[in-house]
């Protein structure tokens, strides 16, 4: 089954251009991932079904919110270097570690 990655940031358009990049990674490695960007207020909406939710760092001080909306849900928040340069690649490893593969 596909796993599903929601990022959340502000308005859900900055980080749709880091999707694009990650699933060019994934694509790359041979893997397919449902991966998705969002505003961090739609996060209940998308982050329902989610395998891992991932903020960006200019939302980071939601973590604690999302966290509480999403019971039981994994939730971090991208590096903000990684993010800055979008590191898609280091992004990809990382949601890689969450999510077990």
């Amino acid at each position: 089954m596909m796993k599903k990655i929601v990022l959340l940031c502000s308005e859900g358009m900055s980080t749709g251009i880091l999707v694009n990049k990650i699933l060019d990674c994934a694509k790359k490695c041979g893997k397919e991932y449902d991966i998705s960007a969002h505003a961090v207020t739609e996060a209940s909406i998308y982050g329902a079904d989610a395998d891992l939710i991932l903020l960006g760092p200019q939302v980071r001080f939601n973590l604690t919110r999302v966290k509480d909306e999403l019971p039981g849900k994994i939730v971090d928040v991208i590096d903000m270097r990684d993010y800055g340069t979008m590191n898609a690649d280091g992004i990809l490893k990382k949601i890689q570690g969450m999510i077990g593969e």
